[in-house]
């Protein structure tokens, strides 16, 4: 079973009931499976094969689930990236992926008709209208119109068989360390990681779930798009992250789950635009992405009377690997236990399993365990080992199967010796009323190694860095306090949230 067959399965046992609602217009199952035929028809008649890689360039809309299903049903290898990359960026993963068509946006057309002449073995840019001016002064006879597909397409195509092991996704990291690493996910992979999902969540036909977070990241992918049309449930697509939307469709449309990252939900919190009423259908909140600091998420469920289910995840592993199970009370600060069919468990430096409640590098194995990385045969040795995947985050595991991200491995913080994990003086500085955000990174230290160093947001101006100081006086060791506190405007993020600590350290390097 693969997502693709899923989905006709869906569309078979339920034709009209609605699949997702976009610019408030609902699709059914019935329409949605059509489309995806006819997609994936033209994507043959166009000369891609099975195997073939594409590109979805597409911002969160229709487009991208036929487009991806589309692709999918093909046997195409699809590689999502995201539509705010630079031409740089986009053209590295390009053609370090071996690209062959683009499926884009009509307002980033004029960027690959300028990057075209790097990228040879491109024989199509399927453009997906969004402005119908954008395009008009664009002339390559590569371009063709993805609405003209879809419409000349046949409902007759079946498609090739496709094999479990076959690459069905490539995703590209962040590259937080070095140049983007191409995760190839298998129909396996996503396949198993969707249901698995969906079963330890139970999300179910009646759910409706708010697709706030962007479709290219995995998380959105299989959270909140794979796993709901699993089971006939309903998405509600927004084109971008709003909290005055979020609280719009969450009570118009009667959604069951919101997911997002602790970003997205300190925004939520912090905008004054919602209320429980708002959110009084929701079942729970899922929380990824990163860690959640304990007191957002507290006064988060306490202000919109929801549960907020943190987990963990990463690309290589389809992502999800944990979640804290909604059928006991879960456990703040925890990222939950392991899903079905999935293993954790916390590791030495050698590979050995370490004592409860002892730190060490936490591994995966399961069914949703990437192939590797394409075209990266030494750095899939270094992260896949004797059948496991090494995430490169530290943490432990209490007496009763809950784990807890301590911190990245890279990010940890050495003091005079001793080991400082950010994320523990974060969670003492978001206890402070006066803190909207905050991010700890380390520095070179003459003395002591490395300093720690605190970027705060704050929702008091009044606040001063000795206030910081001396509260963090009473909570933490001497050698944990940060030696400086910066006050920001904002911290800075990627598009899915994620706080960009290289960055926060390019600051201090300028200073």
């Amino acid at each position: 079973m693969n997502l693709s067959d899923q989905l006709s399965i869906t569309a078979k046992n339920h034709p009209t009931k609605t699949a997702y609602i976009f610019d408030d217009k609902e699709t059914s199952y019935m329409e949605l499976e059509g489309a995806v035929v006819k997609f994936a028809s033209q994507l043959e008649q166009l000369g891609y094969k099975k195997g073939d890689h594409l590109a979805l360039i597409v911002g969160n809309s229709p487009y991208y689930i036929i487009g991806l299903y589309g692709a999918l049903r093909m046997g195409a290898t699809v590689i999502p990236i995201n539509p705010l990359y630079t031409p740089h960026e986009m053209t590295y993963i390009l053609r370090n992926g071996d690209v062959k068509g683009i499926i884009t946006m009509d307002v980033l057309m004029e960027m690959m008709v300028a990057i075209d002449d790097q990228l040879p073995n491109v024989t199509h840019y399927i453009s997906c209208e969004t402005d119908s001016e954008t395009n008009e002064n664009i002339s390559t006879p590569k371009m063709k119109s993805f609405t003209k597909l879809v419409e000349e397409g046949t409902l007759d195509y079946k498609g090739p068989s496709l094999n479990k092991e076959d690459i069905a996704l490539i995703l590209y990291t962040s590259g937080t360390t070095g140049k983007p690493k191409g995760a190839m996910l298998t129909h396996k992979n996503l396949y198993s990681n969707a249901k698995d999902t969906a079963d330890y969540l139970e999300i179910n036909g009646g759910d409706r779930v708010i697709a706030a977070l962007p479709m290219f990241h995995v998380f959105c992918l299989t959270v909140s798009l794979n796993a709901p049309l699993m089971n006939g449930g309903t998405i509600l697509i927004m084109p971008k992250f709003s909290p005055q939307e979020v609280f719009r469709l969450a009570k118009e449309y009667h959604a069951t789950i919101f997911a997002g990252v602790p970003t997205m939900y300190n925004y939520l919190l912090q905008s004054g635009k919602g209320t429980k009423e708002d959110f009084k259908d929701i079942r729970f909140c899922i929380s990824g992405g990163s860690a959640m600091p304990v007191a957002l998420l507290k006064n988060f469920e306490q202000y919109f009377d929801v549960i907020v289910s943190e987990g963990f995840g990463l690309s290589e592993a389809s992502p999800v690997t944990c979640f804290n199970p909604l059928d006991r009370p879960r456990k703040p600060g925890s990222i939950g236990r392991s899903i079905v069919n999935v293993e954790n468990k916390v590791v030495d430096e050698f590979g050995e399993e370490v004592p409860v409640g002892e730190v060490g590098e936490l591994i995966v194995q399961g069914p949703n365990v990437m192939k590797g990385y394409y075209n990266m045969p030494e750095e899939t040795a270094m992260t896949l080992k004797d059948g496991w995947l090494y995430t490169g985050d530290m943490a432990r595991e209490d007496d009763e199967g809950y784990f807890y991200i301590v911190d990245r491995k890279n990010d940890m913080i050495i003091v005079g010796g001793y080991n400082v994990y950010p994320r523990e003086i974060e969670e003492v500085l978001y206890e402070h009323p006066g803190v909207a955000e905050v991010a700890v990174i380390g520095t070179p230290h003459s003395e002591a190694g490395e300093a720690v160093i605190s970027f705060v947001v704050t929702k008091d101006p009044d606040l001063t860095e000795k206030d910081l100081l001396e509260f963090c006086k009473g909570h933490l060791a001497k050698y944990k306090i940060p030696t400086k506190i910066e006050f920001l405007e904002e911290l800075p993020k990627n598009t899915t949230g994620k706080i960009l600590r290289r960055q926060l350290k390019d600051l201090v390097k300028d200073k």
